[in-house]
């Protein structure tokens, strides 16, 4: 028997609408119950969702301090979790929404040894350019100072207050005003400690605000006044591309001596004057003698902690924890827009200030160079066979600030370097044509093509010779009579020099360089001399597509051959020298280079390469991130306008 029901009368609407009604009730019953049950299952879907308190101690006394924070706040059905900073991971800071902490300074002003890395992580982060101004903003912080005035003033809980300052420069909200204790003075150290807990447990139910502290001056607060926040970024802001950036002091600023910044000691200029000393120490860089310098570069110490290596890892083979980065000079001869040092690093157009011996700058910067790879011990993801391997260093990047090839004795150093089995990769900018000539045979020889034509290479490198073309032109062509590896280094500036193919394909054969790395411009942030933003920075995509094009009207004489995504960088390399039957080899054989060396024979780039991996070869679905190592991503906070997804 079958039922028609017409639904043109009203019953039969009146009956259906109760049938879908009641349909839809039962399912989003089910979906709740279900939703509920799921829920119940799993009550805690977040493994770790408290806030924190981190506390650094070198005698026990800020770890008993956070203890006792733990227990009140427990006490109040505040939960917070315990941590010992030697035992967290700073690059989970951007996700977290709140810590406290308790920190202990140590003699000289120094964080206690097992938590330094800790610190020295968040005071590099605040000087990075990348990490952003941002990269806290979600995060509510408030910091406790454990030390001693019987060390001095000036190191009086420096940890807590640079903890603090560093955590604002990235954004964060000090929630209650730092405190300091201190265990040798008249007050008690406890009572101290418990007003400033009692702000904590205040603020934390809501029912207290950010007040002053006890004490009168902004210093002992933790707030900076506005003067003082205008010396310490025109303090701090001497850095390095692959590492940290920023704007340099003023040229206007006195030496407390009286002397001026450029003056002179026993009638010979000195390359780096005190102010500069002093601005560069504060950034992480070793001083060497009059005119060189050393530093850790970021990826030395990613690669010690397993997280992988930088490009030079992935398209030559170098072992990132066991590179050394080091430059002989650091007075340069053009004032590049997207220059880290913003302009205000020495410079001319020869040498002309006093010279060290460079077996004296090696001696010093592998000192200086181990002394940092040592600090690094206990470090989370550094193992005693990586650091072991980091205090043997095998490659030297002569390119960390500066113009390498200036200095006078740059032959006898890369033999001294040699002579140590350790490689030499020497970037040059292209004003120095005979020099380049003269160099030594090196593991492999960098020269910047910064842009492709006469007005946008002055543009860009600002060059002070007023040849500079001329000389430009002269370093590619001097490439030519190298036997070893060359490399032409471009680096794009979107809305500079992104538009220049035909114009970069023109001078491949100059120089006929080996290679031919291609790589985005590294924001600097924004100056008087330089208003390059975010929105300069071209993507990997943009990279990538740049470099296929490039290749392209070479007509088969390069390929695109690697990639590293993570540093937006490509090569491309001589398809007829180093692809033999479909394989690359782009890879160094570095114990072959070093015998070659010492064997005084002739030899050339063909005799030294080895065989390139899967995973950095270009298309990979590693990207060039070698599968060995742990990849561990970071969250990026930039203010800019770009509106893409990264």
């Amino acid at each position: 028997m079958s039922i028609s029901i017409s639904l043109s009368s009203v019953p039969a609407r009146l009956t259906l609408l109760a049938l879908f009604s009641a349909t839809t009730f039962y399912c989003l019953y089910k979906s709740r119950r279900l939703r509920h049950l799921k829920l119940s299952l799993n009550p805690n879907p977040n493994p770790n969702p408290n806030p924190k308190i981190l506390f650094l101690s070198e005698t026990g006394t800020a770890k008993t301090l956070a203890r006792r924070l733990h227990r009140l706040l427990s006490s109040n059905d505040v939960a917070f979790d315990l941590v010992d900073a030697q035992h967290y991971e700073p690059e989970d800071l951007p996700k977290e929404t709140l810590i406290l902490l308790v920190a202990s300074t140590w003699q000289d002003g120094a964080a206690p040894a097992a938590s330094r890395f800790f610190a020295t992580w968040l005071a590099d982060a605040a000087a990075d350019f990348r990490a952003g101004s941002l990269l806290l903003s979600r995060c509510r912080f408030a910091v406790f100072g454990v030390g001693s005035r019987a060390y001095g003033d000036d190191s009086f809980n420096a940890v807590a207050k640079g903890l603090a300052m560093h955590l604002r420069a990235l954004g964060a909200t000090e929630a209650v005003p730092l405190s300091e204790g201190d265990i040798d003075g008249g007050d008690d150290v406890d009572a101290v400690f418990d007003r400033w807990c009692e702000k904590v447990v205040a603020v934390l139910k809501g029912v207290g605000v950010v007040e002053s502290c006890d004490n009168d001056g902004a210093e002992e607060c933790g707030v900076v006044s506005s003067s003082e926040e205008e010396s310490d970024v025109e303090s701090s802001e001497i850095v390095d591309l692959e590492d940290i950036a920023g704007k340099a002091p003023s040229r206007r600023k006195v030496v407390a001596n009286g002397e001026e910044s450029n003056g002179k000691l026993n009638g010979s200029r000195e390359m780096v004057t005190p102010v500069i000393r002093a601005n560069l120490e504060k950034q992480g860089y070793k001083i060497i003698g009059s005119h060189s310098g050393v530093k850790l570069c970021r990826w030395t110490k990613a690669q010690l902690r397993g997280r992988g290596g930088c490009y030079k890892h992935s398209f030559y083979g170098i072992e990132s924890h066991r590179c050394m980065e080091a430059t002989p000079s650091l007075a340069c001869a053009n004032k590049c827009v997207f220059c880290w040092r913003h302009h205000t690093n020495p410079v001319g157009k020869s040498w002309q200030w006093q010279m060290d011996d460079p077996i004296e700058i090696v001696n010093s910067a592998i000192d200086l160079h181990t002394n940092m790879i040592k600090q690094m011990k206990g470090v989370p993801g550094v193992t005693l066979e990586r650091l072991s391997e980091g205090l043997s260093p095998r490659h030297c990047a002569l390119s960390l600030v500066g113009e390498p090839i200036m200095y006078p004795e740059i032959n006898a150093l890369v033999d001294e370097l040699h002579k140590r089995r350790i490689s030499t990769f020497l970037v040059t900018n292209a004003q120095f044509p005979e020099k380049i000539k003269s160099l030594k045979p090196i593991t492999q020889l960098y020269v910047s093509v910064d842009a492709a034509t006469k007005d946008s290479l002055k543009a860009i490198d600002r060059p002070l010779f007023g040849d500079f073309w001329e000389r430009f032109i002269d370093s590619l062509t001097a490439l030519k009579e190298k036997h070893q590896r060359t490399v032409y280094r471009l680096t794009l500036v979107k809305g500079w020099n992104t538009e220049e193919v035909d114009a970069y394909s023109k001078l491949f054969s100059l120089g006929e360089p080996d290679f031919v790395e291609i790589k985005g411009v590294t924001y600097c942030g924004s100056s008087t001399t330089s208003k390059l933003t975010m929105d300069n920075v071209p993507w990997h995509a943009d990279v990538k597509a740049f470099s296929e094009a490039l290749a392209l009207k070479s007509q088969g004489e390069y390929e695109v051959a690697c990639e590293h995504a993570h540093s937006c960088c490509v090569l491309l390399a001589k398809t007829n020298k180093f692809k033999i039957d479909g394989q690359w080899y782009t890879w160094i054989d570095y114990e072959k280079f070093h015998d070659l060396v010492a064997s005084g024979r002739t030899f050339d780039s063909r005799d030294y390469m080895a065989a390139t991996p899967s995973w950095s070869v270009y298309g990979s679905e590693e990207g060039g991130f070698d599968p060995g190592q742990l990849r561990y991503r970071k969250e990026r906070h930039h203010k800019s306008t770009r509106n893409q997804a990264g």
